[in-house]
Parts: C-alpha cells; structure tokens; sequence
C-alpha cells in the first residue's frame, strides 16, 4: 500500500498545539514509510475562515518544517465536486430533501427528550415528494437503519457503533453549501488518502463518514485517533493553560526542534528516550507507539527541551534563526563581533533566543547606564583604582585574544595584591553594564580591545563622579 495521510486543518484560527501534533504524527507516518504527505485546508466555514488563519497555518507548518507533498488544496475551490457528489447520493437514494423547519425540529427534539429518547432527527422527510413553496431544503445522508459499523482503530482498536445511534445528518446546508462530513469523505476519496491521523474528538463523525463513503462505493481508510491534551489541571488544554499558536513559540524564543521533540513525545513514546533529533522522529516513529491515554502539557519540559537544543543545535543553525529575533528586538549585529562566536559563548547560558539577544546587546551597542543592585554591590572607593591598573595591564597587550586578556587581568591582581574577585565583578560591570557574562576573557575578546578599554575608563569616571557625590 502506498501509504497517503493527511493534515486538514480549518483556518478559523491559528495552528495550536494539538493541531501542530496531528501535523507532525500524519507528516511522520507518511516519512517512515515513503508515503504522500498532503495539506488540505478545510475552508466551508465562510463565515468563520480567514485568509489571516490560513497563511497562520501556512507559516506554523513551515517554520516547523513539515513540508507537504501535494497542496495546499481549498475546499473552497472543490465545490463544484461536492455538488455532483450529493447529486449522485440523491439519485442513489442515500439522500434526501428536509423541509423541516427550525421549530417543527425543536418540537421534535422536545418530544424525544420527554419520553428519555436520544434527541435525533427522525427521518421524517424521507421518502416525502412534496416540495412546500418557499423553502429551501437542506440534505440530509440516509444513514442505515440496521446493523453497526465497526473500525479497528490503529490507537483505541475495534470501535463498534450501532446505526440506530446515528441519525440522518445534515450533508448540504439550505443555501446548497456542503457540510464537513460531506467533504472530507469526498476529499479522502479523492486524494486516495490511506490513514487519517487526527484527534479524538472526531471519533463521533468516524461512522457516519464511513457509512458516506460506502454508499459511494468507496471503502474507509485506515483511522488513527489521538487523545486529547490536557493542562496541568486535567482540563483540556486551552487558552487559560497558557496554549498559544505555534508562532507565538517562535516569537516567545524558541526552536523548531525544541518543539517538534516535545510534540513527538506528547503522546507517544519510544521507551524512556526524551531527546529525539528529526531523523530519529521519521525512523522510530509508528502509530502503534501512541498512548490511548491523554497527556498533559508541561511548560518546564518544553523549555528545558529549548534550552537542550540551544546548547547543541549547530552554530550555524542558531545563526539562522536568531535572525528573527535579532529585527524583533532591533539589534543590529553589523559593528560587532561575528554573531557565531557570541553564540558559543552564550548558548549555555540562555533558555530561549529571545534571551540571548537580550543578554547579548553589550557586544554590539553600548550602554548608558548599570545595573543597580551590581553597582551597590561592587563599586567601592577602592574599585576606580583597581579599574584603573586593569585598564593599564590590558592597554600593554598585543594581541586581543582570550589568553593574554585573562594573563593581563591575573598580572593586574599580583600588582593590586588581591584576588580576582575583588577586580572581576567590577571589571565585568564596567564593561557589560551587568554582574552576567562569560568568562571575562572570552566577554572583553568579543566586546573588541577600543570598546572595553573605553568602557573601563567610563566606568572610572562614573566611579570618581559618584564618590564625589557621596
């Protein structure tokens, strides 16, 4: 079998985390078994799509690198098709005209639910040859009356519902649009989709879209439904759990791999292994391995996750990603040092790239003032004199690289007769503006030998100015 999935989200909002884990699973399956990825965007809903919602998901499924293979393809663009489908379901008897009004089925509802009946429409229009003046009808499948269906789940197994729990639903609405379980039946059939991977709330729609495309002559595709995500609360993840659209990942700081690994694991797993790199997913992933159970979001593991692959991803692929974030906090890099070697001399002390362009500012743009608590805590009477013979030693060294920095500031302590505490604070205050930096030696060979040594002596100056104010 030529295995084709699919990813078919609505664009009435935008690409969420369990949207972005359906994604990643059916992208998955289709690389492991040198499948067909396709990306179709069920957009019916006229009044609730946007075309802000598609380019959302449009750009979510390419920052995350999950390439489709064949579309996007528009429901929209498809309605000719459906039209000839349910015509084809009308003239076949698995379809009929309903001129039930909103009231007449209210009433309805009412009466089932007085005698404790299941509310469902009772078929009453089918058969009917009348055709009342001015009202337009909508349609509605003729489910079967008898018998079940049943489906082997690839997560939950064997699935069986009678068809006296389904009613005869609604497949085109009265101004002849069509309606979801009409389309994606259609659009299955269509693109030959195989396996259809989504969440578990579809589970309710699962046998009425079978029976669609049976009375079409069709059989189902192989179903895979995934548990829902919940929030620490046990609640289904939501809004109020902090769950945000996948670019606002990306704008919050952090990685595509960072993500992608913790949605792999959202659900599935491969024995106790946390860390999983992209060929690792598309090699070890199988359907077989997602839980039946729900998981639940955890905000610490994704961005100790974040933080793993900021420390480990390639200098070169950070390079490319801060790029974006560097405009986002207007930071230019262009008189500084190359932004791979702040990279390596950062990346171990930073959790998002949002930080480490905040932390990283001092080596490209100078600052106009100090951290407060730091200069309380360091700056003493003593300390411009310190600065001083620091400024005098690093001023003597001929080459600005990291050994004969730390040489000239261990030559500053034997002259001042102190250790390197009583000068390393001050001297990374004076030339980062905060008490946080890499190792001294690696901070001032980046910061450049004309703008550390300026720094110093500002610092000097500040120090005098404030003792004389005191």
């Amino acid at each position: 079998m030529n295995v084709r999935t699919r990813f078919a989200p609505s664009p009435t909002g935008y690409l969420h985390i369990g949207g972005a884990r359906t994604a990643l699973f059916s992208w998955l399956y289709a690389r492991k078994t040198g499948g067909v990825f396709i990306l179709r965007i069920e957009d019916t809903d006229r009044e609730r799509s946007t075309q802000e919602s598609v380019d959302a998901i449009l750009q979510g499924m390419d920052w995350l690198g999950l390439e489709h293979d064949e579309g996007p393809f528009y429901q929209t663009h498809r309605f000719d098709r459906y039209k000839d489908v349910i015509q084809q379901l009308l003239d076949s008897g698995h379809a009929y005209r309903c001129y039930c009004s909103r009231e007449e089925l209210e009433q309805m509802r009412e009466a089932q639910m007085a005698r404790k009946e299941k509310p469902r429409y009772d078929g009453r229009c089918f058969g009917r040859e009348d055709a009342p003046e001015g009202i337009e009808p909508v349609i509605r499948f003729r489910n079967p009356q008898d018998g079940a269906v049943e489906f082997d789940d690839l997560v939950r197994g064997k699935i069986t519902v009678s068809n006296k729990e389904l009613d005869d639903l609604i497949i085109a609405r009265s101004d002849g649009t069509p309606t979801y379980n009409l389309t994606v039946v259609v659009d299955d059939i269509d693109m030959n989709v195989t396996h259809v991977i989504r969440g578990d709330d579809h589970i309710n729609n699962t046998p009425r879209q079978i029976n669609i495309m049976r009375a079409l002559g069709f059989d189902p595709p192989k179903f895979a439904h995934v548990p829902m995500i919940l929030g620490g609360d046990g609640q289904r993840l939501s809004k109020r759990h902090g769950a945000v659209s996948v670019m606002q990942y990306r704008d919050d700081g952090y990685t595509p791999q960072a993500l992608l690994n913790y949605l792999v694991r959202l659900g599935w797993s491969n024995g106790d292994q946390e860390i999983f790199s992209r060929e690792e997913m598309v090699s070890l992933f199988s359907l077989e391995g997602i839980n039946r159970s729900p998981s639940a979001f955890n905000a610490d593991k994704l961005l100790w996750l974040n933080q793993h692959y900021i420390k480990t991803l390639p200098v070169e692929e950070l390079e490319r990603q801060l790029q974006w974030h560097l405009q986002a906090q207007n930071l230019s890099v262009a008189n500084g040092p190359a932004l791979t070697d702040v990279i390596n001399a950062q990346r171990d002390r930073a959790k998002t790239l949002v930080e480490m362009v905040a932390i990283s500012r001092y080596f490209y743009e100078d600052f106009d003032s100090y951290d407060e608590q730091a200069v309380k805590k360091q700056f003493k009477a003593d300390t411009a004199a310190n600065l001083q013979v620091v400024h005098d030693e690093l001023v003597g060294i001929a080459e600005w690289k990291g050994e004969p920095i730390h040489a000239a500031i261990h030559s500053a302590c034997e002259k001042l007769g102190v250790k390197l505490g009583k000068v390393g604070p001050p001297l990374r205050i004076a030339t980062t503006g905060g008490a946080s930096s890499p190792s001294l030696e690696i901070t001032l060979e980046l910061i450049g030998r004309g703008r550390a040594l300026e720094r110093i002596c500002h610092a000097i100056s500040f120090i005098g100015s404030t003792m004389m104010a005191d």
